[in-house]
């Protein structure tokens, strides 16, 4: 069938398509897919894909941006060949014959994190290492068909956020945190960017900003010893009340509860 996988964006996501044909749009590039294909999508991107034929089949492999600073060899690698980054390479069209290694490694990374051993995180982090290098060594990028104007939009607006929201300190904290200040800052009107994000993603522009911004606090909760105080001030909240109150809206404990109770 049919699918758009906007919603799962904390999510670095790997998908093997080994069997149909169809439309994949990922970010504002769509390409037409006629034979087996590898899939790099940044937690950023909106993905959809429209079938062309009767069959699709397809392996999944998802994780998020915490797994990264918890395995850092497997970071360093992705930052060094930029698959998820590098836009030109984000699409790796297959032989046949690419296909029986990479199912391999899909398989015993989908098995492994079902396993109990201590090893557990170290031997999915050498996998997907592997992965990584198999990917570019077989390296064919096939060139994009089109540019949607809606996926244009949708592409900018999360590009926007994620420079927003990503590498915020004391100094810099987040400057744009409304629907209307996002719209502005893209050239559109608030409500044609909330038609167009609704139509493709099934969220509001606000429901994404919130999304974004309990994702980042969750990541500075768990990883910096930053207090409440200024969490909260990078954050865009005026006193460190207000994210407190929307911390325990979203996730139904406070930030204090959730930093001592919740491991990275």
């Amino acid at each position: 069938g049919n699918f758009l996988m906007p919603n799962r964006r904390e999510f670095y996501k790997i998908m093997l398509i080994t069997k149909g044909s169809g439309v994949m749009t990922i970010g504002f590039r769509t390409f037409y897919i006629q034979q087996p294909t590898l899939i790099f999508a940044h937690p950023n991107d909106i993905i959809s894909w429209k079938d062309l034929s009767e069959q699709l089949e397809a392996k999944y492999i998802l994780f998020k941006k915490p797994f990264l600073l918890d395995n850092l060899h497997f970071k360093d690698l992705l930052d060094k060949y930029g698959l998820f980054q590098n836009k030109d390479k984000n699409i790796i069209s297959l032989k046949d014959n690419d296909l029986p290694v990479l199912r391999q490694y899909f398989d015993n990374i989908t098995e492994q994190e079902s396993a109990y051993s201590c090893y557990k995180q170290e031997t999915i982090q050498v996998m997907l290492q592997m992965l990584i290098v198999e990917s570019m060594k077989i390296g064919h990028y096939p060139e994009p068909n089109h540019i949607g104007a809606d996926h244009l939009h949708i592409h900018n607006f999360f590009s926007l956020l994620e420079k927003e929201t990503s590498n915020i300190n004391y100094l810099a904290p987040i400057r744009i945190r409304t629907a209307k200040e996002f719209a502005q800052n893209l050239d559109m009107h608030p409500n044609y960017l909330n038609a167009v994000l609704k139509k493709h993603t099934g969220q509001n522009v606000s429901a994404h900003i919130r999304d974004r911004i309990l994702e980042e606090s969750k990541t500075l909760l768990l990883y910096t010893s930053w207090s409440l105080q200024n969490i909260s001030h990078c954050l865009g909240f005026a006193e460190q009340p207000n994210f407190t109150i929307f911390f325990k809206r979203n996730t139904g404990v406070t930030p204090a509860f959730f930093r001592r109770n919740f491991t990275k």
